[in-house]
């Protein structure tokens, strides 16, 4: 991630770094909310209602009773409505309609609440030469990420109505890309004055941290094949698949590598063993964190980040063993990225305390 942004900060530095890492944490927030709501839009298989992408003249939605039948008329011809929702009502449609509309539509909102308050904070001074780079990476990234969902979408408006567990996928960790991105500049740019009060850590304590927020990262990583696969939907039994512990059929696709990305069963047990060898790690690093004695904000965002995997494991569970339900498997997803979020600020917060 970033290195340090102000090594010598004043009093004035402080307080505008204030108001640009709570800007950045606002458009964090936003971020999360997108990543929910496009959980919900595959979860409910709203995502392929509305079958252009119209980036400025998009933002109003159908106004009049004509508009309703044009925009119906145009998702009639494409194979979701073709192959799975054929004789969908209007009502209906416009039920998957609204909340791949606000899915989109909030994605436009966080660009201006970007985009807007840059052009301020630039114009006042508050952007130091190092922290621009910075910045601009995340809004091209931001802009880019508009562009792969679209992309995503597209793959399931020809003769599969369903995305691409690859595109979807690339979109997810995306998100997580961009959304750690500006935490960690909002990190950077609140770190306190002086070290945590309390013991030192160890240097592999951070080595550590680092490793579980890879794994948290891969472990999303596949679980978007898991939702691209739909893969919740079989083999809803714990710990055993089919009776199995490695399920019947793991390597049955050939080429080899394919079975990670194409193959149900394999890509429902890949997810299931990194979600347990993440959990394992941070219940490895916690023990080791207890036994030095750490203490401060690191032991904080430590003791955080053992609870929620422990309700991230039952979330997990549940949603599988109760065949996905819409509540449960939402949850699941916003708490991958509360405990990706709790993992770096452990890793944050302990190199900061070794930096001192």
């Amino acid at each position: 991630m970033t290195a340090s942004l102000q090594p010598a900060l004043s009093a004035l530095d402080i307080a505008r770094n204030r108001q640009l890492a709570i800007w950045l944490l606002i458009s964090c927030a936003m971020v999360f909310v997108m990543v929910v709501l496009g959980g919900l839009t595959r979860l409910t298989h709203s995502g392929l209602s509305i079958v252009e992408w119209k980036p400025l003249m998009g933002i109003l939605p159908p106004l009049s009773e004509a508009e309703w039948h044009e925009i119906f008329a145009k998702y009639q011809a494409f194979p979701q409505y073709l192959k799975i929702n054929h004789g969908m009502s209007l009502p209906e449609f416009k039920g998957i309609f609204w909340l791949e509309y606000i899915h989109r539509l909030w994605g436009r909102a966080i660009g201006l609440v970007f985009f807007l308050p840059f052009l301020f904070f630039l114009a006042k001074g508050y952007i130091g030469k190092s922290l621009r780079p910075h910045l601009a990476v995340i809004f091209i990234l931001g802009a880019l990420q508009g562009l792969l969902g679209w992309y995503m979408v597209k793959s399931g408006l020809v003769e599969r109505p369903d995305v691409s567990q690859y595109r979807l996928s690339a979109h997810l960790i995306a998100a997580f890309i961009i959304y750690g991105y500006m935490l960690w500049v909002a990190f950077d740019l609140l770190h306190p004055a002086a070290r945590s009060p309390g013991v030192a850590p160890s240097p592999a304590l951070l080595r550590l941290a680092w490793i579980i927020a890879g794994m948290t990262f891969l472990t999303v990583f596949s679980g978007g094949f898991v939702a691209g696969l739909d893969a919740g939907l079989a083999y809803n039994t714990f710990p055993l698949m089919g009776g199995q512990f490695i399920p019947e059929g793991y390597l049955d696709l050939t080429p080899w590598y394919l079975n990670f990305f194409e193959n149900i069963a394999a890509v429902q047990f890949d997810h299931r063993l990194l979600a347990t060898l993440t959990f394992c790690l941070i219940t490895l690093m916690w023990l080791k964190a207890r036994k030095e004695k750490l203490a401060g904000s690191s032991m904080a965002a430590l003791n955080l980040m053992m609870a929620t995997a422990l309700i991230q494991v039952a979330l997990g569970i549940s949603t599988l063993l109760l065949f996905v339900p819409l509540a449960l498997a939402a949850s699941h997803q916003a708490g991958a990225l509360v405990l990706f979020t709790l993992g770096l600020w452990t890793a944050f917060s302990l190199k900061f305390d070794l930096r001192q």
